[in-house]
């Protein structure tokens, strides 16, 4: 999830693109670059690190000309440095490009190049293009970016440009890119903020498009080169508005950016047609006995859904720690132990010095992390990035369900490579992991929305909440009550569901909403056999139902309907319904759940 400010017209470019890049950087700010045309060059500058330093640069050098784009970077391939940031450009510097996105299959198009003489710069999946079109260039840029795309597989929001066409070419598929039209000057971005200060005429780019910016206007064209149109829009966002898409808050906005941040966790890594999951894991999966799963918050919930799928499809013992305890407990590590340590930002603290205790034992290390180039990454043996994007809510939304779905593809890849799972049963599994995002699309549908509002403004003044689940939506159950407590303040406890016989059910009143995940499982009708618990004692039961599960709907005081989805990734589908339960009841309440008190995004200190 990066951004991309593209413009042409009579302006000084460099200008356009720093005020665009720099309402963008919540995107990316792992570095930072602009390439900028005058019409006899394309001058590229780019810095690691945040914008500032690329600013700073030109400011005390700028570059002059009316034509250009830029980039603010959430790196995926290659570390976030200076040559890994975008733009890149081919070897003589003529072709130059800007891409947000993964391209699957770009090794073996990398190979076919450097075969062919083409040298690269970076470790980018990105560069490729850039020689692809390079390649089909015969006179007509337009064309050759059709060509070039014509052979990549994966999601691109991709804008080019070469030093003898005063045009932009840009392509979108599921990376986002919108287009605003100015009086004889073009625009063009991945997200609307970054162009309100010089027109409120928008064009959102669909999947398939193509466009061709230049200074009389655009012209539009899906991948086969026909042409299409798209309606000039007129945005009425002020500019806080606008960085939050035209949501409320970020969180919202989050919430809503799912079905992207689970395209790109899971893009390219699964292959339901073999049955194999391609991670990019050095590691060795049939020399560990047993596997720790260190993490914090809702990172370590993640954690427990992972417990369940990795015993479940890889038959590996596997026990999960609070970062916190872990390294005071004297934990025991061999060689022959693999940790797995879970963070959003790959800095928090204690879950970086559990992470160092468990290399003391010798073990292998591996994390679930979103951020590249964080401290966690440069001590772990191996990393699964989640490519969730910069999640600004402190509350964490995209980047639970794209560690779970993480923790997916990681069982399905243990149980592949120990024998314990059949290509059939992968085959399955991996078709219901790659439904994910339109099955959250659909969790996200207006009248489903609505429901969960109506939900949590019945009950937003409870005093207490129950969250109960079981197998491997249990850990849903708990996610629900942290999140509930984190932005709305209300107590909230969270159970497996047969314990609340051991305990919990002294609590349960008439004044006690009872949140239940019950979607389909083979441990449904012991779910609802807990239902039945709650209603004897009055408790008001709120049940999370698969679609046309009429028959126990009647078990319940409200209904809470999510599609139905494999059980194994259940987990992420459900989450989704948590959190907006959580997110209504609080802002019922009047909080502020972008930034609910006491808390930080990142904690650094023990």
């Amino acid at each position: 999830m990066c951004g991309i400010v593209g413009y042409i017209g009579t302006r000084q470019a460099q200008d356009v693109l720093i005020s665009g890049l720099a309402k963008l950087e919540y995107r990316g700010y792992d570095s930072a670059g602009v390439a900028v045309g005058d019409g006899a060059c394309i001058a590229v500058r780019k810095k690691a690190g945040k914008l500032a330093n690329l600013s700073g640069e030109l400011e005390r050098s700028p570059l002059a000309g009316t034509l250009g784009i830029g980039h603010t970077r959430w790196a995926t391939h290659g570390l976030p440095n200076d040559t890994n940031a975008h733009p890149h450009a081919t070897e003589d510097g003529k072709i130059v490009i800007i891409h947000n996105g993964i391209i699957e299959n770009y090794l073996s198009l990398k190979e076919g190049l450097m075969a062919r003489g083409h040298t690269f710069k970076s470790e980018t999946d990105s560069e490729v293009l850039a020689h692809l079109i390079e390649e089909a260039y015969q006179g007509d840029l337009y064309e050759a970016v059709r060509a070039a795309l014509g052979q990549v597989r994966g999601a691109y929001g991709i804008v080019v440009t070469h030093v003898d066409h005063r045009e932009i070419v840009a392509a979108r598929t599921v990376s986002p890119l919108v287009m605003g039209v100015g009086e004889g000057e073009m625009f063009l971005a991945s997200d609307v903020p970054a162009l309100l200060p010089y027109t409120r005429k928008m064009v959102f780019l669909h999947d398939g498009d193509m466009a061709v910016l230049n200074d009389d206007g655009y012209r539009l064209t899906d991948l086969a080169g026909n042409p299409v149109e798209r309606p000039v829009d007129l945005i009425e966002w002020d500019a806080e508005a606008a960085e939050k898409g035209g949501f409320d808050t970020y969180m919202l906005k989050e919430i809503y950016e799912q079905p992207q941040a689970l395209t790109n966790t899971l893009i390219g890594r699964l292959h339901d047609d073999t049955g194999e999951v391609n991670l990019d894991i050095n590691l060795n999966p049939q020399s560990f006995k047993r596997i720790s799963i260190i993490a914090c918050g809702t990172a370590y919930y993640a954690g427990l859904v992972g417990e369940y799928l990795i015993e479940q499809l890889a038959r590996v013992p596997v026990e999960v720690d609070v970062a916190s305890e872990y390294r005071y407990r004297n934990p025991l590590v061999s060689e022959n132990t693999l940790a797995i340590v879970v963070s959003q930002s790959g800095e928090t603290i204690d879950t970086l010095e559990a992470l160092r205790e468990a290399k003391k034992g010798g073990a292998k290390t591996l994390g679930v992390i979103n951020a590249k180039g964080s401290s966690m990454t440069r001590e772990l043996d191996d990393t699964l990035y989640i490519h969730a994007g910069p999640e600004i809510g402190v509350a964490s939304t995209k980047a639970y369900t794209s560690m779970v779905s993480a923790f997916v593809m990681l069982a399905l890849w243990l149980g592949r490579a120990r024998g314990t799972l059949s290509e059939m049963e992968a085959k399955d599994l991996l078709h219901a992991a790659r439904e994910l995002p339109r099955l959250v699309e659909e969790a996200l549908a207006p009248e489903r929305v609505e429901q969960i509002r109506r939900v949590a403004e019945k009950y937003a003044h409870a005093r207490d909440y129950l969250f109960l689940g079981r197998g491997v939506n249990a850990p849903t159950a708990y996610e629900g009550a942290l999140k509930l407590k984190e932005i709305s303040y209300i107590h909230a406890e969270a159970y497996a569901a047969g314990e609340m016989k051991h305990g919990p059910i002294a609590l349960i009143d008439a004044q006690l909403p009872v949140v239940v995940v019950a979607t389909e499982s083979r441990l449904l009708e012991k779910t609802i056999s807990n239902v039945q618990e709650v209603r004897a004692r009055s408790g008001k039961v709120i049940l999370l139902l698969s679609d046309g599960d009429s028959e126990n709907a009647r078990h319940a005081d409200d209904v809470l309907y999510v599609p139905r989805a494999h059980e194994m990734v259940s987990p992420v589908v459900n989450a989704v319904a948590m959190q907006l339960l959580a997110y209504f009841t609080a802002t019922a309440l009047g909080k502020d759940v972008d930034k609910p008190r006491n808390l930080a995004k990142s904690v650094t200190v023990e």
